[in-house]
């Protein structure tokens, strides 16, 4: 989840652009909060290349949303967590009612969880202690893990090495230079890059995505939040991702097909078979 409100800054969404030459997934988005009905999320997102969707978890009441629409939407699938922000005082049973969701097969990953330092809203002691049971949690159940990490670089990739990291760790909405790609290459954790890859003032997001391996790439929307340019300061959806995708596509000097091709095949590596 990110704290960037330009996604909601205007109801009016924008039209639904040129469909993708290949198929390719949102690899973190809201759909609980996203103002429209998820059905008609899902036929705009397929009519735009974007086949399949990974909702994620914020809360409790969140998580449980993930997991009822994930159960109900052939398309849809489910990350669970508590958001580093929401961690303040976190208690045993709620981490125990995360890891019970956990074990639903369309939960695919526990995320969104991790360290953010930009906003005071929970104890640094207490993210520490969440992120490190969801590590602990991703872990035992065999699902991905799914970072939000927000000016807290160093003690994120900490954690990791201290804990032991899952097989398999997502960066959501890659917020790194290229020194923190190279990072995240040599351990051989994927970097998820949102709208904001697009915008303006983002060239050391830029170097990192050029840096990041083919391997280790996805595309998200983190809809509502984080609408790519042109349409910066509209609501986001994840019908929208074929903007970012060919932003993407263009930085790294690759056939925007030969992108989605890698992105869907990095996808089913990192969240099991569809």
């Amino acid at each position: 989840m990110s704290d960037d409100q330009d996604g909601q800054a205007s109801r009016a969404y924008p039209p639904l652009p040129e469909r993708l030459p290949a198929d390719v997934f949102d690899s973190h988005c809201h759909l609980d909060i996203v103002e429209t009905p998820v059905e008609e999320q899902l036929a705009a997102a397929k009519a735009a290349g974007v086949t399949r969707i990974v909702t994620i978890g914020c809360d409790l009441p969140s998580s449980r949303f993930a997991v009822e629409t994930a159960a109900e939407f052939d398309d849809v699938y489910a990350a669970v967590a508590i958001h580093p922000n929401e961690t303040a005082g976190i208690s045993d049973a709620v981490l125990d009612d995360i890891a019970a969701m956990a074990a639903h097969p369309k939960v695919r990953a526990i995320g969104e969880t991790g360290l953010d330092y930009y906003r005071d809203w929970a104890p640094k002691d207490d993210q520490h202690t969440a992120f490190r049971a969801h590590v602990d949690i991703a872990k035992r159940t065999g699902k991905a893990l799914v970072i939000h990490d927000r000016e807290a670089h160093d003690d994120v990739l900490a954690i990791l090495l201290e804990e032991g990291a899952p097989e398999r760790v997502v960066f959501h909405c890659f917020s790194g230079d290229e020194r923190m790609a190279g990072v995240c290459a040599e351990r051989g954790y994927v970097m998820s890059f949102a709208g904001n890859v697009t915008f303006k003032n983002a060239d050391p997001l830029r170097a990192a995505l050029k840096a990041a391996p083919l391997d280790l790439v996805l595309v998200e929307t983190d809809a509502p939040f984080l609408t790519p340019v042109p349409h910066r300061g509209k609501p986001n959806a994840s019908y929208l991702v074929p903007h970012t995708v060919r932003a993407m596509a263009e930085i790294k000097g690759v056939d925007v097909a030969d992108l989605c091709a890698a992105i869907a095949a990095n996808g089913e590596r990192v969240f099991g078979p569809w």
